[in-house]
């Protein structure tokens, strides 16, 4: 998953500005908040837990007055379909079609529930950052990481690669019900309310929303037999 320091080279040699910086606000998880701010941020009616928040973006994931020092090896957040895709034009790639992501995050394992296999706790060890306790209301972090985890914190599958479930949900190239699939789940996943952790599970989001639970990987293809 692209980190924070990644996106970081690019906003600084592009300029670019995200979505969320041109906006002046993005979704922040309550939890993550002061109490006195979360009790004032403006609240999504299906999804209360999700605050809306002045002043933050991919360089203050909680608003102002946080940042990026300890999270450079974290994944990026904060950031739209549009941004990620500027992304990956200017690193020479592009965003994966949701079946290049779902054939990549399996690791070689056909049909399995998740990257390494069907039980998500195998040996009761945790494989993945996604959300444990009482959610919304109380989370105690058992896997280690309330919020996001640095993009190789958990062994990586089959294929090499790391956290294709939980931490972030990532952005794919695919149209789906007037947005764009997302897939992998965030660390807020959980049973009781969104297990799509799955490797085969999907959501959507527009293409120009954000949130602090929301990422991206890049894919690079290979040249072809004939080129030079």
């Amino acid at each position: 998953t692209v980190t924070t320091v990644q996106w970081a080279a690019f906003a600084e040699e592009t300029g670019h500005v995200s979505d969320a910086e041109r906006f002046g606000w993005s979704h922040v998880f309550h939890l993550h908040l002061p109490p006195a701010v979360a009790a004032r941020a403006p609240r999504v009616r299906s999804a209360p837990w999700w605050c809306a928040v002045h002043g933050a973006s991919w360089r203050h994931p909680e608003g102002p007055g946080s940042g990026l020092a300890g999270r450079e090896d974290h994944p990026a957040v904060h950031l739209s379909w549009r941004d990620v895709r500027a992304w990956c034009a200017w690193a020479g790639g592009r965003l994966p079609t949701e079946a290049e992501w779902e054939y990549a995050a399996r690791g070689g394992l056909e049909g399995a529930r998740y990257p390494w296999g069907d039980d998500l706790r195998p040996g009761g060890e945790h494989r993945c950052n996604i959300w444990q306790g009482d959610f919304p209301h109380r989370g105690p972090a058992a896997d280690g990481w309330a919020g996001t985890a640095p993009v190789t914190t958990y062994a990586p599958n089959g294929f090499g690669l790391f956290q294709t479930v939980g931490n972030v949900w990532e952005w794919c190239a695919d149209a789906w019900r007037g947005g764009r699939v997302i897939k992998g789940g965030s660390f807020l996943c959980h049973d009781s309310w969104c297990n799509r952790y799955r490797v085969a599970a999907r959501s959507v989001n527009e293409e120009d929303a954000s949130a602090a639970n929301a990422g991206f990987r890049c894919v690079w293809d290979l040249p072809g037999p004939d080129a030079p």
